[in-house]
């Protein structure tokens, strides 16, 4: 379904701009959009209420594209790091509200208030042992802040760099490198972390022995041969 993302997009821009796009901006985007599916054959599964809020998603994701790219294009002309710096106290307020609304609030609120009290065994000048309560605050170790900060570090990044290049190239640009993230994703996940791929491999043997597999394929024996191990 994101892989439809680009056609949304055109549909806003001919809809509310009048805008048009030549034959073969529509012919290239053929095989792009139908290729994120095919890289997905065999894993569709899906409840009416999942595909309606995974269509609002999408629907949702070309508005925002579409209207970032105007706020930075058109008579306001705001820098990406602006529009970051107007956008990210919404979003906090939006996460915080989501997160209250799920539950994930309160589990951390009382994940903090049991933590908040310590045991502590407690020796007397008598030699006794005293079981004592003592109030401390938890504090995050080094690793976990390094992560936290790294994390939001990589999130500005690729905001400000989200916003630049949807700013210069365009909104359905952006769109269409949305889906060739999706089509990198997949083989990264091959190559990298060792997804099983038993079903490509399977049917790029079949093809050799048949002769029916088209040779521009064996650029990728290396990738079905790893996603097969």
């Amino acid at each position: 379904m994101r892989s439809t993302t680009p056609i949304f997009t055109i549909l806003i821009y001919r809809i509310r701009f009048n805008r048009s796009y030549s034959t073969k901006v529509y012919i290239s985007l053929i095989p792009i959009v139908l290729g994120v599916g095919l890289a997905t054959y065999g894993d569709y599964y899906f409840t009416v209420i999942g595909f309606i809020l995974t269509l609002l998603g999408v629907v949702l994701a070309a508005v925002k594209t579409v209207v970032t790219n105007r706020i930075m294009t058109g008579p306001l002309a705001l820098s990406p790091l602006e529009i970051l710096f107007r956008m990210s106290p919404l979003a906090f307020i939006q996460a915080l509200t989501y997160s209250h609304l799920t539950g994930e609030l309160s589990s951390f609120c009382d994940c903090l208030t049991s933590s908040f009290f310590r045991e502590s065994l407690i020796i007397t000048t008598s030699s006794t042992a005293v079981l004592s309560i003592i109030p401390h605050l938890p504090l995050p170790s080094y690793q976990l802040t390094l992560a936290l900060l790294g994390n939001g570090l990589l999130a500005f990044v690729l905001n400000i760099s989200s916003f630049a290049t949807n700013k210069n190239a365009g909104a359905l640009t952006i769109t269409v490198c949305g889906n060739v993230k999706q089509c990198l994703t997949i083989l990264l996940g091959i190559v990298i972390f060792g997804v099983k791929g038993h079903e490509a491999w399977k049917s790029f043997k079949s093809g050799l022995k048949t002769r029916t597999l088209d040779p521009r394929l064996l650029d990728f024996y290396p990738i079905l041969h790893i996603g097969s191990n």
